[in-house]
């Protein structure tokens, strides 16, 4: 067994204050006893309301480009642009899964100071990150769209898309920073109300920007764009007096600090397994829309392709949102070495997550119609979308113990075990079940590659987990 690390690393001094217990900390007292499942709710219901209400930046962006007069072009621009957006969001989200992580796990050890700088350290990140996709939004938008798309239209729309998302990123990615670093302290209030805000000024300023209303230029598809980066921008800042105006356990050094790279080593070893597992989702997009483009009534396939994604993200929102809840609870338990805690919150977080999938999965079977005429479905997207909704929630059940179990390995500083889960599901599943079953049988069959892939991640996760029980957490 790997033995749990509890006094300093790399010849750090820890000071009184960093070794002394806090038995009057109310966080820490929580942490270690309160009711698993109260605690777990409390921690969880916020994240999972703002990142459903998050579900609608793209989402709501979708609903009112489809209203546009060139419909089916302007949604097949957004759709095309997603993959990369999912790109952007999981570097940050990735990023903010590392810190969190280790920010959590110092706290439950009490290496308080170890604590601070991993926070501090996180803001260089998010400018980083944010510097690195302006150069992806001003040198790669037309490369990657006319890999698409010949159509003049859709490509102007994508193009312009594409730059005002990737260019003003930075807001984003501090903005997840902060929550991250927030809720790895217990505070999900505080993360809930940054991104729900930033949700509802995208809804409010949608309209404004891609109709042209209340005298603001009609701006249709980079109208959605805008509102996108301006809700983001909103959401930075409230994030930013929550995280410097506020006290918490852990506090920010912004003059004279220098960066520790040996933080930013533990951050991504967690972080990078994260940000290369949701980036595979990316990569797995990008493919199934290269297999869809060749296929007979290819613009409608990609739409109906990034409608799914669109709707899907209001049932798998709530289940990260209880994801978020309960990473802090396990990593600290964990750095505690409380075994039965820790498991405990696995196995009622597994519960919680299968009936909100079962929810789902309901919804997807009993109202497919419904749900595309959100999208101002026409007949031919409609003879195809609805069948492909039913056939791709076939995956919702398995997920729920995939994303679980895969909160249990980063929780735990098992990132790559994570890594692999999306690896061999994504990759080495959906995609090549989907070109056979493409060629084989056609695209409405295709979309059994899903659920297929995800019974393949379910053997995987399931044998990991049995090991990493055996191998660790038994013997804490």
């Amino acid at each position: 067994m790997r033995p749990l690390a509890t006094g300093p690393e790399r010849g750090c001094v820890m000071s009184d204050a960093e070794t002394r217990p806090r038995l009057d900390n109310k966080h820490e007292y929580l942490m270690a006893n309160a009711p698993i499942g109260r605690l777990l709710a409390q921690m969880s219901w916020p994240a999972i309301l703002s990142m459903t209400l998050g579900a609608l930046y793209n989402t709501v962006d979708s609903i009112y480009v489809s209203r546009l007069p060139m419909s089916d072009q302007a949604l097949a621009a957004v759709s095309i642009v997603m993959p990369m957006q999912m790109m952007m969001i999981s570097l940050g989200v990735g990023s903010g899964v590392g810190v969190n992580s280790l920010i959590a796990r110092r706290l439950g050890a009490k290496r308080y100071e170890e604590a601070n700088r991993a926070a501090s350290t996180s803001l260089r990140i998010a400018i980083l990150n944010g510097f690195i996709f302006l150069l992806v939004g001003l040198l790669l938008a037309k490369p990657f769209v006319s890999a698409y798309t010949d159509d003049p239209v859709i490509s102007a729309y994508a193009v312009s898309y594409f730059r005002i998302v990737m260019v003003l990123s930075v807001f984003f990615m501090m903005e997840c920073q902060l929550e991250k670093v927030l809720q790895a302290t217990g505070n999900m209030v505080a993360p809930m109300l940054t991104s729900s805000l930033g949700a509802l000024a995208n809804i409010a300023l949608d309209p404004i920007f891609i109709f042209g209303l209340l005298g603001a230029p009609r701006m249709e598809v980079a109208g959605a764009a805008f509102a996108t980066v301006l809700g983001q921008a909103i959401a930075m800042l409230l994030a930013m007096y929550f995280a410097f105006k506020k006290d918490h356990d852990v506090k920010f050094q912004i003059k004279g600090f220098k960066v520790d790279w040996s933080v930013v080593k533990d951050i991504y070893a967690v972080g990078l397994p994260s940000i290369i597992m949701q980036s595979i989702g990316s990569f797995m997009l990008i493919g199934y829309n290269k297999i869809l483009a060749a296929a007979d009534d290819g613009k409608i396939a990609i739409a109906v392709l990034g409608v799914y994604f669109k709707l899907q993200s209001f049932v798998f929102m709530p289940v990260f949102g209880l994801n978020q809840g309960a990473m802090p609870l396990m990593g600290f338990n964990y750095g505690a070495r409380n075994r039965s805690r820790l498991m405990r919150t696995y196995k009622v977080g597994l519960i919680t997550a299968l009936c909100m999938m079962s929810a789902g999965f309901a919804l997807f079977q009993l109202a497919p119609e419904i749900l595309l005429g959100m999208f101002n479905a026409g007949p031919k997207m409609m003879k195809m979308g609805v069948p492909a909704l039913r056939r791709i929630s076939l995956c919702f059940i398995p997920a729920a113990f995939g994303i679980m179990t895969s909160t249990l390995f980063q929780a735990t500083g098992h990132g790559m075990y994570s890594l692999f889960a999306s690896l061999i599901r994504q990759l080495l599943g959906i995609l090549p079940i989907a070109y056979f079953l493409n060629r084989s049988f056609g695209v409405e069959v295709s979309w059994f590659s899903f659920p297929l892939a995800e019974i393949i991640g379910f053997t995987y996760s399931l044998v990991m987990m049995i090991y990493l029980y055996r191998r660790e957490i038994r013997d804490l």
